[in-house]
C-alpha cells in the first residue's frame, strides 16, 4: 500500500499544545492561547430575574422551561419536526429556520438518548429590553449519547431565551449569550450549515452536505488509522470514533498557536469529552474524544495525523493523569511504528533529527511549559522517551504504565513512586537513560 504524503509527515518535527492532542503542521506567525483541552466559561452566570419575581416563580418557570425542553428531545428522538418547533416564535423566520436546520442535522447523529434541561439562569439585560419583562435566559445543558460512539452520556451546553406569552414559554432566541459560553464544549458540529454523515463500522465522520465524497475518502483513511491503532496499542480498543471534517472555520471550537515564538498551527484535536459539563465547572470522568480537524486542511488529511489523534481517543478513558511527555509520546511512538509498518517508507530521518538536535541537551523529560517553548525539541523528547520505554521494558509494561498514571498519578510523589515501579528508575534517571538511548 503506497501513501504518497506519509514520508512528508513521518520526517517532519510537530509540535503539541497540550494532552488534548492537537498536532502542529504549519507555522503561523506569533499567536498565543489557552492551553489544550480547556474550557472555560467568558461570562458569570446571573439572576436576571427582575426583583420583584419571588422564588417559587423562578422555580415554577423553571419547571415550565424543563418540561418544554423534555418534549423537544422526545421529538428529536422520534422524528417529530412539528413537536420540536411547537415552541419557537413563529414571529421569527430566522430563528425558524435555524431549529428546523437544527432538528434536521440532530436526526442525522442517531441518539440513543438526548435530554435537554436548564442548568442556571443569566443576565442578559439587552435581551429583556429587546424581548420583554417576562424575558429568561438560561444555559441549557444538552446530555446526549450517540449510539455507536458515546459508551456513557456526554454534556454541552448552550444558551436559550425564552418569554411568556398567553402562560406558554417560547424560545425566541437561541444565541444571544454564545458570547459567554465556554469556547471548548459549546458549539457542536450539529449547529451550523447542513451536515452529511458517512459511517465505516465503527468509524463516523461529519462533514458538510455537498461534500460527501471528502466524507467517504476521510472514512477510509480513519479505518486504515484504527486498524494502525489496534496494532501498535496493547490495551484494546473498540475503534468507535467520530471525525468532523467540516468547512465551517467556527466548527474548531479552540484554534490556537503556540511554539517557541514562531508560532504552530493546529491541523487537528482530539477533544475530550466528559460525563459531566465541558464548561470546566464539573468535569467528572473523560468518556471518549472526537477528532476535529482544522477546516483548511480537511482536503489533505492523511492517515498520519488520524493516526496521532485517534491514539488519544483510545487511551484518554483511562484518565485524564498522564504526564504530557508520554501521552503525546505514545500517540508519535503509534503513529511512526504505523509509518513503518509500510516497507516503502521510514521514520529515519526523523530519527536522526532527534538524536543529533534535541537529545545532546536534554535535562529532564518534556512538561507543558517544554511545549511551550519548543514543540519540535519537546514533541521529538516524548516520542524517543518511549521508543526508549518500549525498547527497554516493551509495550505492554508500557501500557501498564501508562495505565496506573493516567488513574494515579495526580500528585509529583504519585508520578515518581508509579515511574519507579514500573521502569525501575526515577523521572531525572529515566530522563538520562532516554538522552543516551540510540535507538
Amino acid at each position: 500500500m503506497k501513501h504518497p504524503r506519509r514520508l512528508m509527515a513521518a520526517v517532519a518535527a510537530v509540535a503539541i499544545t497540550g494532552a488534548a492532542g492537537a498536532v502542529a503542521v504549519s507555522r503561523s506567525g506569533d499567536g498565543s492561547g489557552p492551553p489544550g483541552g480547556t474550557a472555560v466559561a467568558l461570562g458569570a452566570p446571573g439572576n436576571q430575574s427582575t426583583p420583584e419575581l419571588s422564588e417559587a416563580a423562578k422555580k415554577s418557570r423553571q419547571r415550565e422551561v424543563d418540561l418544554l425542553l423534555a418534549k423537544r428531545a422526545t421529538a428529536v428522538l422520534s422524528g417529530d419536526l412539528k413537536g420540536f418547533l411547537a415552541a419557537v416564535d413563529p414571529k421569527q423566520p430566522k430563528l425558524v429556520a435555524r431549529q428546523r436546520l437544527l432538528f434536521v442535522n440532530l436526526r442525522k447523529f442517531g441518539f440513543s438518548s438526548l435530554k435537554y434541561f436548564t442548568a442556571d439562569s443569566w443576565a442578559a439585560p439587552q435581551l429583556t429590553e429587546k424581548f420583554g419583562p417576562t424575558t429568561y435566559t438560561t444555559r441549557v445543558m444538552m446530555r446526549y449519547q450517540i449510539a455507536g460512539l458515546d459508551p456513557r452520556p456526554v454534556q454541552t451546553d448552550l444558551g436559550y431565551t425564552f418569554v411568556q406569552r398567553s402562560n406558554l414559554w417560547v424560545l425566541v432566541e437561541d444565541g444571544g449569550i454564545d458570547e459567554t459560553l465556554s469556547r471548548d464544549g459549546h458549539r457542536q458540529p450539529w449547529d451550523f450549515q447542513e451536515v452529511e454523515l458517512v459511517r465505516r463500522g465503527k468509524v463516523v465522520v461529519v462533514v458538510d452536505r455537498r461534500e460527501l465524497a471528502l466524507g467517504r475518502k476521510i472514512a477510509r483513511i480513519s479505518e486504515d488509522a484504527v486498524d494502525a491503532v489496534r496494532r501498535h496499542w496493547p490495551r484494546g480498543w473498540n475503534g468507535s470514533v467520530m471525525v468532523v471534517a467540516m468547512a465551517e472555520p467556527r466548527v474548531m471550537a479552540t484554534l490556537w498557536t503556540t511554539g517557541n515564538g514562531r508560532g504552530w498551527t493546529i491541523a487537528a484535536k482530539a477533544v475530550t469529552l466528559y460525563e459531566g459539563e465541558q464548561a470546566g465547572r464539573t468535569k467528572g470522568a473523560p468518556v471518549g474524544s472526537r477528532i476535529v480537524v482544522n477546516p483548511a486542511l480537511r482536503k489533505d488529511l492523511d492517515e498520519d495525523l488520524l493516526v496521532h489523534e485517534m491514539t488519544h481517543v483510545a487511551t484518554v478513558p483511562l484518565g485524564g493523569q498522564v504526564p504530557i511527555w508520554l501521552a503525546e509520546g505514545l500517540a508519535e511512538y503509534v503513529r511512526c511504528r504505523s509509518v513503518e509498518d509500510d516497507p516503502q517508507w521510514t521514520v529515519d530521518p526523523y530519527r536522526r533529527s532527534v538524536r543529533s538536535k534535541y537529545l545532546p541537551g536534554m535535562k529532564k523529560l518534556p512538561d507543558s511549559a517544554g511545549f511551550d517553548q519548543n514543540g519540535d525539541r519537546a514533541y521529538g523528547q516524548s516520542w524517543w522517551a518511549v521508543e526508549y520505554l518500549a525498547d527497554d521494558i516493551g509495550m505492554k509494561k508500557v501500557a501498564a504504565l501508562y495505565t496506573d498514571l493516567a488513574v494515579h498519578g495526580t500528585s509529583e510523589a504519585a508520578y515518581g513512586a508509579i515511574l519507579k515501579r514500573h521502569t525501575g528508575k526515577t523521572p531525572a534517571g529515566l530522563a538520562a537513560a532516554v538522552k543516551k538511548f540510540r535507538g
